[in-house]
């Protein structure tokens, strides 16, 4: 199962995040959805700026407990290595879910099938 360890920021990027889930776009979601869980509201945690994605559950906790003990210019130096506009990566990774999800049945082979049922 794919984990990510991501960082999220505010807009004035006082504040950093770290953190680690199943399914990124949703616990972006969930961020939104709920703008006060962590801080107040001049807080708000909205902006993602750096992620991994990590096919093994073990290796993703044990890289979570390593980077969750950075110190905020270690956490800086990574995020620059990788973002170093510290652009919002979320719009990316909605386009490219668009991009890659699959419909549930294809129409092409939809419109050509033939019923049973005579």
């Amino acid at each position: 199962m794919r984990s990510f360890i991501y960082i999220i920021t505010d807009r004035n990027r006082n504040n950093l995040h770290v953190g680690l889930c199943q399914d990124l776009l949703k616990t972006l979601e969930f961020y939104s959805e709920m703008p006060t869980l962590f801080f107040d509201s001049s807080k708000h945690l909205n902006r993602l700026v750096y992620f991994e994605e990590i096919t093994n559950e073990d290796a993703a906790m044990d890289r979570f407990k390593y980077v969750s003990t950075f110190t905020r210019p270690q956490k800086e130096k990574m995020i620059r290595s990788a973002n170093p506009d510290w652009i919002d990566l979320t719009k990316g990774l909605q386009l490219e879910q668009q991009y890659y999800s699959r419909p549930a049945m294809r129409p092409a082979v939809n419109q050509y099938r033939k019923s049973v049922i005579a």
